[in-house]
């Protein structure tokens, strides 16, 4: 890829390679942006790996659309090319939640503060698919950005919001077990923040998906 390859857009570091997608820092049309590049994967037929990426970019983009609406903290969406294989999105500032825990900048208050922001998404209907402390950036007045949502999900079945908090459960447990009752403090944020006037289509409450949760977990800790 090539900076011509998208009018405007001036590259300037590699954020992070992940499995699906590299994330790019740079600016566009002025502006500070992040380039997030799908690249072709090589064990998949190229017209399916194609599609897929098409696909995905799509339900992202869609997805960031729908949230910049409801004027929820999360990235702005500055131009996609699911042709292409790539999306702009705003920069945000600040670090991963997942560093300002480890560091001690951050505590339990953020990760409660986590918790009512998950069911914030999850109150407008959406799912995130990926709910780590990576995928959460805090900035210097402790104002939480949800970011990454190529997995998310709109009118996401009970199953996947349940989902969403087994694998918060799973990184709190792995990653920040120095948080005796972070998973405790992730829940009650969680319900603490359930409006009783979401605009789901399903419309379940906090304490349904919070069941669902729990039935996971026991499913996950059984076979384990």
């Amino acid at each position: 890829m090539t900076e011509e390859a998208i009018p405007m857009w001036i590259e300037d570091s590699v954020l992070h390679i992940g499995a699906e997608a590299t994330a790019i820092s740079g600016s566009w049309m002025g502006r500070e942006a992040v380039l997030k590049k799908r690249e072709p994967r090589a064990y998949r037929h190229p017209s399916l790996d194609r599609k897929l990426t098409r696909q995905r970019l799509a339900a992202e983009a869609r997805v960031i659309a729908r949230l910049q609406d409801l004027d929820f903290p999360s990235p702005l969406l500055l131009d996609v090319d699911a042709e292409g294989g790539w999306i702009l999105i705003s920069r945000i500032d600040g670090v991963p939640l997942y560093d300002a825990l480890q560091n001690g900048d951050a505590g339990l208050k953020e990760i409660h503060k986590f918790g009512e922001l998950i069911r914030k998404l999850h109150e407008n209907d959406i799912a995130h698919g990926d709910l780590t402390t990576h995928n959460v950036i805090i900035d210097e007045h402790g104002n939480l950005t949800l970011i990454d949502f190529g997995l998310a999900r709109i009118a996401p079945e009970i199953e996947q919001l349940g989902l969403d908090l087994q694998v918060l459960n799973e990184c709190l447990t792995a990653s920040h077990y120095n948080f005796e009752s972070a998973v405790e403090t992730m829940v009650d944020g969680y319900l603490s923040a359930d409006s009783g006037n979401s605009s789901a289509i399903s419309n379940l409450s906090a304490k349904e998906v919070v069941e669902r949760f729990n039935a996971i977990r026991g499913r996950v800790r059984y076979h384990a």
